[in-house]
């Protein structure tokens, strides 16, 4: 078996930062489900403004927000108005062709 890119966020704006909060990330709903990132689901979050990578989890933010929240010890590598990507991925038998991986990008959406 080997991974390979399912799906990306790409280039999304950090809404805020929660150092007290558990951990995670928080995605509007409405952007998970066009990215098929499920809920609980582990991501790597990659900081293009600086440079940063973590691998989290994602959660549900309110549907319709457009919120991206870095929670827990990730909110120090990230700071409001950073943009990022946000990456999942799966597993393939290694003979398998990886299938085309889901892309949604936050700025070409308006309809949330």
């Amino acid at each position: 078996m080997i991974s390979v890119l399912k799906s990306k966020i790409h280039r999304a704006v950090v809404t805020e930062c929660d150092l007290n909060y558990e951990g995670s990330i928080s995605v509007d709903d409405a952007w998970l489900k066009l990215a098929e990132i499920r809920e609980y689901e582990q991501v790597d979050v990659l900081n293009i403004t600086n440079g940063n990578r973590f691998t989290t989890y994602a959660i549900k933010a309110e549907k319709g927000t457009k919120k991206i929240g870095i929670n827990g010890a990730a909110a120090r590598l990230a700071t409001v108005g950073d943009l990022i990507i946000i990456l999942s991925y799966r597993y393939i038998e290694e003979s398998q062709t990886a299938p085309k991986p889901k892309i949604f990008i936050p700025e070409h959406y308006d309809k949330v």
